[in-house]
């Protein structure tokens, strides 16, 4: 059976001058303002849905990361991600990138830059995307 996530936006006025309000139902985070603005240029204290959408894919991208290398006998100490959406006004999201850094016992360069990459098109957030997702990976000792 499927676990289902939700959250909902109440919007008011027209899309330039208007805003929304984002309510997790699960209460893990407070309220969120959402606006034109703060999704076209930069907005202090009100985020948008592309910004929502990095957040999601870098933690989920965590947890598939932290899988791959677990199920490859490496349990990582640290995992760090930073996911970065792309979005142009009239065309959409664009792309996401993430840039991963990691403390990972027993594991090469290499091994790591591999289970990097596979966790970055197989974790569910990605699958779910249509847009191209690239991967920076750096081991840290």
């Amino acid at each position: 059976m499927a676990t289902e996530s939700s959250a909902s936006t109440t919007w008011r006025g027209s899309l330039e001058k208007g805003s929304g309000i984002t309510h997790p139902e699960s209460g893990a985070f407070p309220d969120v303002e959402v606006t034109w603005a703060s999704r076209t240029t930069r907005s202090t204290g009100k985020t948008s849905p592309e910004e929502l959408l990095a957040a999601a894919h870098a933690s989920c991208y965590c947890m598939a990361l932290s899988h791959e290398l677990s199920e490859a006998g490496n349990e990582p100490e640290q995992l760090a991600a930073t996911a970065t959406v792309a979005f142009v006004p009239g065309e959409g999201v664009e792309s996401a990138h993430i840039v991963v850094h990691g403390r990972v016992p027993g594991v090469d360069e290499s091994q790591f830059e591999d289970a990097a990459q596979s966790a970055g098109q197989n974790c569910p957030i990605s699958g779910a995307l249509s847009i191209p997702i690239t991967v920076d990976a750096t081991l840290e000792s």
